[in-house]
């Protein structure tokens, strides 16, 4: 146990923060992951997610995870990521890795980083956020050259009501929402639970999917160097760059 590669998340109040030990544990080798909740105002609203991103909540967060000697730190939200862009999300993971000493990224920056490594440069997204908040992930991810072909919303305004989505309904909102044109399909919200079904996901769909918790874990590994392919996890689990 002491050897385990533990990983940081901070998670901003509660939802689907459960799918990181679920992930953690059906990893092989199996990781440690220490969650910690930061404070959110929990709207899926844009300038709600730019108060749960904000400087001062992050830092708060990263001093309550310090003790834990983590090995990597993520920001485990996608929206109070991206809403500060590309080069806000960047330096958000800057200012973690100063106060922890570790390599730290975000979920939005685990997309960019998942499409680059598997080569993506079409995409569908399904996002369960209102259409303003998503277009803003749109947004991100054009910076970046990504191309989103088509974006699904389904309105949700809450990470409480995204954590009450059932496996069925993500799984016909995934395929709902692909497009011939997509290489992959995106599905952005880290309070909905997805560890649980990812080859599911897929296989609905017939191509790479990728989650928010998904991708989340596997940039935690990458930057820690601890990534080993894996199978049941969908297509960017079976990936080492």
């Amino acid at each position: 146990m002491g050897n385990r590669l533990k990983i940081g998340v901070l998670y901003p109040a509660y939802s689907a923060e459960d799918d990181y030990p679920r992930l953690a544990a059906t990893l092989n080798p199996p990781v440690d992951v220490q969650v910690v909740h930061t404070e959110s105002p929990n709207q899926h609203r844009i300038d709600e997610t730019q108060v749960t991103g904000s400087r001062e909540y992050l830092l708060a967060g990263a001093e309550d995870l310090r003790p834990h000697n983590v090995a990597v730190c993520m920001w485990a939200c996608t929206s109070a990521s991206f809403a500060f862009g590309v080069d806000g999300a960047r330096r958000q993971a800057r200012d973690l890795a100063d106060t922890l000493g570790v390599p730290s990224s975000s979920t939005s920056l685990a997309f960019l980083s998942a499409c680059d490594t598997l080569g993506l440069k079409r995409v569908a997204v399904a996002a369960t956020y209102p259409e303003e908040l998503s277009t803003l992930f749109r947004g991100f991810l054009e910076t970046d050259g990504v191309e989103v072909v088509h974006m699904g919303c389904l309105d949700v305004w809450t990470g409480d009501e995204s954590a009450l989505i059932e496996r069925d309904e993500v799984l016909h909102f995934a395929r709902a929402n692909d497009h011939p044109d997509a290489e992959a399909v995106l599905i952005p919200d880290t309070a909905l639970h997805t560890a649980g079904f990812l080859s599911e996901l897929e296989t609905a769909v017939g191509k790479t999917v990728l989650t928010a918790n998904q991708v989340s874990m596997w940039e935690a590994l990458r930057l820690a160097k601890g990534l080993v392919p894996q199978s049941g996890l969908g297509r960017l689990m079976e990936v080492v760059p």
